[in-house]
């Protein structure tokens, strides 16, 4: 199954989170079939905190691809900025 979810970067206490596409039998930090996004917490003063290719995520969940419920929630929250 094709799953989307975040796959966490960045040092200590200093996270950073790739959105992106994967077999769900993978491990969480193995390989990826596609990156679709970044999300990034602990944003500061001009750092991007929220960017996702809303496009490739239809595209994939359009192929029957699944999103972590926290990748949902972002997606909509990032519908509702954009809007």
């Amino acid at each position: 199954m094709v799953t989307i979810r975040l796959t966490r970067r960045g040092g200590k206490k200093m996270p950073f989170y790739h959105v992106v596409v994967t077999d769900s039998r993978k491990r969480q930090g193995g390989t990826s079939l596609e990156s679709v996004g970044l999300f990034n917490p602990v944003a500061r003063g001009g750092e991007t905190k929220l960017r996702l290719d809303v496009a490739r995520i239809e595209h994939w969940v359009g192929l029957g691809a699944h999103m972590s419920d926290r990748v949902k929630q972002l997606v909509k929250t990032y519908r509702q900025q954009s809007a």
